[in-house]
C-alpha cells in the first residue's frame, strides 16, 4: 500500500513540474523572437523618426492654413450680419417711395438721396473688405451662388436663366456669405394643337 501511495505522489510531482519546464521553454523562444539585430533596431528607429517628422510637418501645415483662414475670414460672421443693413436701406427706400403722403415731395427726394449716399458708403466699405454682390440677372442658375424661389414662364430666355432677383446675394472672396434668392425662366408648355384626327373624334 505504501509503495502504491509513493508511486502516485511521484506521478503527481512529475505532472506539476512538466508544465513549468514547458512554460520556461516558451519564454525563451519568445525572448529570442523579440530580440532584434542592431541593424533591425536602427531601421525601426529610423522608420519611427520619419513618421514623427511627417506628422509634425502635417501639423505645421494645418496650423498655417488655420492661421491664414483666421486672418482672411476672421470677420465672416460680422460681414454676414452686416448684410441686414443694406437690406434695411432698401426696405426703407421702398417704404418711403410707396408713402402716399410724401410721394413726389422735395422731402422725399432729399431723404432718398441721403439714404443712397449712406448705402453707397456701406457698399464701398464692403468692397474694401472683399465683400461683393453676386451677379444674378441674366445669368444661368448656379446652385453654388443662387437659390431658385420661383419659376417664371418666358419663351424669350433659355430655361434656367435668372430673370428676377428677390434678394441680393454676397460673397467674401471665394466664400458664400448668402445666396441670391432668384426667379428663373421656364418655357411655357405648348397646348396640344387640335389635329384633324382629334377633330373627327
Amino acid at each position: 500500500m505504501e509503495k502504491e501511495q509513493n508511486s502516485k505522489s511521484e506521478e503527481k510531482k512529475n505532472k506539476k513540474t512538466e508544465p513549468v519546464e514547458d512554460s520556461s521553454k516558451n519564454k525563451e523562444i519568445k525572448e529570442k523572437e523579440i530580440k532584434l539585430t542592431p541593424e533591425e533596431k536602427i531601421n525601426d528607429l529610423e522608420d519611427k523618426l520619419t513618421r514623427t517628422l511627417a506628422e509634425m510637418e502635417n501639423q505645421r501645415r494645418r496650423f498655417e492654413k488655420e492661421k491664414e483662414d483666421a486672418f482672411e475670414y476672421g470677420g465672416f460672421s460680422f460681414a454676414r450680419e452686416s448684410l441686414n443693413l443694406i437690406d434695411n436701406f432698401d426696405r426703407a427706400k421702398q417704404s418711403l417711395e410707396n408713402d402716399e403722403k410724401i410721394k413726389g415731395s422735395d422731402v422725399l427726394k432729399k431723404t432718398l438721396e441721403h439714404l443712397e449716399i449712406v448705402k453707397k458708403d456701406l457698399i464701398s466699405i464692403f468692397k474694401k473688405n472683399n465683400i461683393e454682390e453676386i451677379a444674378a440677372i441674366g445669368k444661368k442658375l448656379d446652385p453654388n451662388f443662387h437659390q431658385a424661389m420661383m419659376e417664371i414662364e418666358d419663351n424669350n430666355k433659355e430655361s434656367g436663366t435668372i430673370v428676377q432677383e428677390i434678394q441680393k446675394g454676397y460673397k467674401m472672396k471665394d466664400r458664400l456669405l448668402r445666396p441670391s434668392l432668384v426667379g428663373v425662366s421656364k418655357k411655357t408648355e405648348k397646348s396640344k394643337e387640335k389635329s384633324p384626327e382629334n377633330l373627327k373624334k
